[in-house]
């Protein structure tokens, strides 16, 4: 709940954009990341939680991030290596246990359909034909 003490917790004062990490948030995520390179691994997550806070496409990332070019790489590198995935577990877990609860969940809950069952009537889904290519059928019939 925004309660006067919790939005003071999320204030994003002091950063360049919103979407930038915090120290405290950097130094969550820094051993997942591959080793330092030319170009600063922070930097170029800070374009990367840009580009996924704001939904802008890469070529209008701003200038003062690193080129979209190497952002974007850096950002399919992490997917395809899973550092993205390993992030994501890591900080579920975390969050699980600052809420006192066990890092992996214990309970699942399946719930199935009857089998055999559609979800979609089929007349839902035929092909209907336009009116136009019918009438258009008709037009060459009777000239011929």
């Amino acid at each position: 709940m925004w309660t006067k003490k919790n939005r003071r917790r999320y204030e994003r004062r002091g950063l360049r954009y919103e979407s930038d990490l915090t120290d405290e948030e950097y130094a969550l995520i820094e051993q997942f990341l591959p080793p330092e390179r030319s170009i600063s691994r922070r930097s170029l997550i800070n374009g990367i939680l840009y580009i996924l806070t704001t939904g802008c496409q890469w070529r209008q990332l701003p200038k003062d991030f690193p080129p979209k070019s190497t952002t974007h790489d850096y950002f399919v590198e992490l997917h395809c290596t899973g550092v993205l995935t390993r992030i994501h577990h890591a900080l579920y877990a975390t969050a699980r246990e600052l809420e006192g609860k066990d890092p992996t969940p214990t309970l699942a809950i399946v719930d199935s359909q009857k089998g055999g069952q559609r979800l979609i009537r089929p007349d839902m889904t035929r092909v209907r034909k336009s009116r136009a290519r019918n009438d258009t059928r008709l037009s060459i019939r009777s000239v011929s």
